[in-house]
């Protein structure tokens, strides 16, 4: 038996000596509270996402059970993966989020916050930045499981309606560019 005065001074010397190993009871950040020490809000992301990865560099990869939309201002849809790169006010090289205008769906490609004192925030969806009040992504919205197959039938959809539009635009001015140099009706 050891007597019980040495084991005392070991845990007393081991304490002061070897670094603290963090335990297994401690909790680590959820994906919000990152968002939040980066100066985003936490409703970027859907709620009850459970696993994600954050490196050093603020690459982050959250990783949810399935794909979903969200309902914002417009709709917002996340891929089963959403990753892209933080740092403060902004993510960059986002790739698993797409915003709904009308019927069309546009990748995010980047998120910014303006000056927090604005109130806005700005999603970048190629040739323009979509802008949004802030205050829409206070809080993580519910996000509605949906099949992939149906996202591509939305996006299929919205194509055919571009097209269609593009198509009508077309002949409408076909028809007055020939009525108004050929005098004539074109059905």
């Amino acid at each position: 038996m050891i007597p019980l005065f040495p084991c005392i001074l070991l845990q007393f010397f081991l304490a002061f000596t070897v670094p603290t190993i963090p335990s297994a009871s401690c909790e680590k950040d959820t994906i919000y509270e990152i968002l939040r020490a980066h100066g985003l809000p936490m409703g970027l992301l859907p709620k009850g996402i459970t696993h994600f990865d954050v490196d050093e560099a603020g690459r982050f990869e959250v990783h949810l059970d399935q794909a979903c939309n969200a309902k914002f201002e417009s709709e917002l849809h996340y891929d089963r993966n959403v990753s892209g790169t933080l740092s403060y006010g902004q993510i960059g090289g986002l790739s698993g989020i797409s915003a709904q205008e009308l019927f069309l769906w546009f990748p995010v490609k980047g998120i910014r916050v303006d000056v927090p004192s604005s109130g806005l925030i700005y999603f970048d969806v190629g040739v323009v930045f979509k802008q949004f009040s802030l205050s829409l992504f206070e809080t993580p919205r519910d996000c509605m499981a949906v099949r992939s197959s149906e996202f591509d039938v939305g996006i299929q959809d919205g194509k055919l309606i571009a097209e269609a539009v593009a198509k009508s635009q077309y002949m409408n001015l076909r028809n007055d560019i020939e009525q108004k140099y050929f005098g004539r009706d074109v059905l």
